[in-house]
């Protein structure tokens, strides 16, 4: 069996590693959503800081919610440790700590990840120069899960890394609808909204869903449409289908390799069941600020037994 040390040092390595990536792509959404609506810039930044959990560490160092305060804190501010620079430092640590459990091209991609943003994020960012800056992140974290599928064998290391990536991922997704529902929340007549499509648009960029869910339905944005992909949708990477999905499955497999099951075997399978429902129309009916705020919970609760069944310490 893995020892709980080396497991812990897995699962928050990817954990780091995509939050990192989820950070960058909640600024790029941001950012592009704020260019098309200056009379509501700060708002649109606020909202940026309540997705990514971080609003009372950010009041604490910040008066102002602007294109500079909000990205130096979620890009390069290492007094929050989600910020893409801390999150990378944290991922890189933790990958020292279990180096002889990853492949070498997996710890290269990595290390250079670390040394390429400390680089790019040693200086405050130009407005001007962070569409290419996020750009880069999200390449670097590519680079990163690439070197890590191609070349990692399929075992225990592998199972506790995908936990951590997609409990994570899992985390992100339900922050930024929940964030956001009031835009995704349907009016009295279920269909039709006056808002425009940056909003539709910024909800699904922020998720790396744009492109994918134009293939899917094929039609301009609906709440509907949209709550169902990135909450039901199996297909979609980032949904949380998908996540749990995938994180009951890794978690089947370690009670395979070690012939036991754990309680968070049950926690997970619960979770996954909360979203086999109807249709997405079940999840409007019992209200998606609740839906997503009882997935949040436990998904967080799921994230703390598996800590604790697998002893990470």
């Amino acid at each position: 069996m893995l020892l709980g040390r080396t497991a812990n040092g897995l699962y928050w390595m990817n954990r780091y590693i995509e939050r990192a990536e989820n950070m960058a792509r909640l600024v790029d959404a941001g950012q592009r959503l704020a260019l098309t609506r200056n009379e509501n810039a700060a708002e649109e930044w606020s909202s940026l800081v309540v997705s990514a959990g971080v609003e009372p560490a950010f009041k604490a160092r910040h008066d102002e919610y602007t294109a500079a305060t909000v990205s130096d804190f979620l890009l390069r501010d290492m007094s929050n440790p989600s910020s893409v620079l801390a999150a990378m430092e944290t991922a890189r640590t933790n990958a020292r700590m279990v180096r002889t459990a990853l492949t070498r091209e997996t710890w290269e991609s990595i290390n250079e990840a670390w040394m390429s943003l400390k680089r790019m994020l040693a200086s405050p960012i130009d407005e001007r120069e962070l569409p290419q800056l996020l750009d880069a992140i999200k390449r670097e974290t590519a680079l990163i899960r690439g070197a890590f599928y191609g070349t990692m064998l399929r075992n225990e290391i592998f199972e506790f890394s995908q936990i951590g990536t997609f409990v994570e991922r899992a985390d992100n997704t339900a922050r930024i609808l929940d964030v956001k529902y009031y835009v995704l929340l349907p009016s009295t007549s279920w269909v039709g909204s006056s808002l425009d499509n940056f909003q539709w648009e910024s909800i699904l960029r922020s998720v790396a869903a744009h492109r994918s869910y134009r293939w899917v339905y094929d039609a301009q944005y609906k709440p509907a449409n949209i709550a169902d992909f990135l909450i039901l949708n199996g297909r979609m990477p980032r949904s949380l289908n998908y996540c749990l999905r995938s994180l009951t499955a890794s978690l089947d497999r370690l009670a395979d390799e070690y012939g036991r099951r754990q309680p968070c075997n049950d926690t997970a399978d619960g979770l996954y069941a909360l979203l086999k429902v109807g249709s997405v129309r079940d999840v409007f009916e019992q209200g998606l600020h609740e839906f997503l705020g009882e997935f949040l919970s436990r998904n967080n609760r799921l994230g703390n037994e598996i800590a604790s069944d697998y002893r990470f310490y």
